[in-house]
């Protein structure tokens, strides 16, 4: 015979049912120590439930559970303030409730608003909160940290193409992110069909014409910021070091040493669920989004407040002469040509097609000259191998 299956209302309903049948039939008198022995109770429960039975009438649907919520709440949120974070929530359905309480507060200042659990907690009810993600695992912070030298405005720029997806037209995008790391100030989204020199260089000649230009700027070791020539330098990256401008290229593997830019490209990931029908449209929603995101939008790391409210124009302007660089304990200085080759002991070696027409200097070391431009070490020269070029710095050789 299978197990029986009850419930307390069910046990509640028997109760008062027994109790009533023995309570007719001893007109008025009955044992109600045993009937709760009986039932497994405490005198006090069964005296509760007796007590809303006869209050109700002897309804036997009264035996049931009541809402436990207070009747009157002094510290409830008042309808309208949870409508304005409903209706904050869709004008900015990407938004969390930190950044929504921030921006309430700032449109509303006279409107004490609740606090971000409270507000999560009306998301929440309303059904207005996304599919709920798993907590990362903190992981232990490093000893060295690679934005260390980001110490104000302009102290180091952080370069990045968002990878590519195409357009409603089907041509493919190259999102070209260019942020400030002190700031986070978002100074360049742009749409640009290939990622190559001639479509990057004009964006960098535009930002450094209405921003000035940054002590340095931090890459990673993909073109056009760099190359597998000579100290991995590019056109690009040769501009910039002549502009007086340090160029930082991350650790290959290592995405987290520009890890503020990693993060800025999640956040641009939102534009990219919806691609515009071409590459124009495309960057119109770049330049709204960039206003937004710089103007509007709180960032946590900024103390809830926007980009804009933290930077400022470098001192530096632009343009400006490009520095020169004279070694003059040089043993010699060769002129590299516009194919990026330059003469010794009657042959040709190839330096770098990135140095075209810039001058390097050439010292004896032990056995080998050792080569430079500027203060960069491109390689070495072997007079005794002079058929395998210039060996380059920073590659084993057999």
């Amino acid at each position: 015979m299978p197990w029986k299956r009850t419930d307390p209302t069910k046990e509640r309903v028997k109760l008062v049912l027994e109790w009533e049948k023995r309570w007719d039939a001893g007109e008025g008198r009955m044992n109600l120590s045993e009937l709760c022995r009986e039932f497994g109770i405490s005198r006090e429960t069964a005296y509760v439930w007796l007590r809303r039975y006869r209050a109700a009438g002897r309804r036997v649907d009264v035996p049931s559970d009541r809402s436990h919520r207070p009747h009157h709440s002094p510290h409830q949120i008042p309808a309208e303030v949870s409508e304005l974070g409903g209706a904050a929530r869709k004008y900015r359905p990407t938004w969390g409730p930190r950044k929504l309480r921030a921006f309430l507060v700032d449109r509303k200042p006279g409107v004490a608003m609740p606090s971000e659990s409270a507000i999560a907690a009306i998301l929440q009810r309303n059904g207005l909160t996304s599919v709920r993600r798993r907590r990362r695992r903190r992981l232990v912070v490093p000893a060295t940290r690679p934005f260390a030298a980001a110490t104000g405005p302009n102290a180091v720029w952080c370069v990045d193409f968002k990878g590519w997806w195409r357009t409603g037209d089907g041509r493919r995008c190259y999102p070209l992110t260019l942020i400030d790391a002190y700031s986070r100030y978002l100074l360049r989204c742009e749409a640009l069909l290939e990622p190559d020199t001639r479509h990057v260089q004009p964006i960098f000649d535009s930002a450094f014409q209405e921003f000035g230009t940054p002590d340095a700027i931090r890459s990673d070791n993909g073109p056009p910021f760099a190359s597998t020539g000579a100290a991995g330098l590019s056109t690009l990256s040769v501009w910039w070091n002549q502009l007086g401008i340090r160029h930082d290229r991350i650790t290959p593997g290592k995405p987290q040493q520009n890890g503020r830019l990693e993060r800025f490209h999640r956040t641009l990931a939102e534009l990219a669920a919806t691609p515009a029908s071409d590459v124009r449209a495309q960057q119109r929603a770049f330049d709204h989004f960039r206003h937004d995101y710089n103007q509007q939008r709180p960032h946590e790391a900024l103390r809830l407040k926007p980009p804009m409210t933290a930077y400022e124009p470098s001192r530096r302007r632009y343009p400006r002469p490009l520095e020169t660089y004279e070694d003059v304990d040089a043993y010699a200085e060769l002129r590299v040509d516009r194919y990026g080759f330059v003469r010794w002991q009657r042959r040709r070696i190839l330096v770098s097609a990135a140095l075209a027409h810039e001058v390097v200097h050439v010292d004896p070391d032990e056995n080998r000259w050792v080569v430079r431009w500027r203060s960069i070490l491109l390689g070495w020269i072997d007079d005794r191998r002079l058929d395998r070029g210039l060996l380059l710095a920073g590659r084993r050789r057999r």
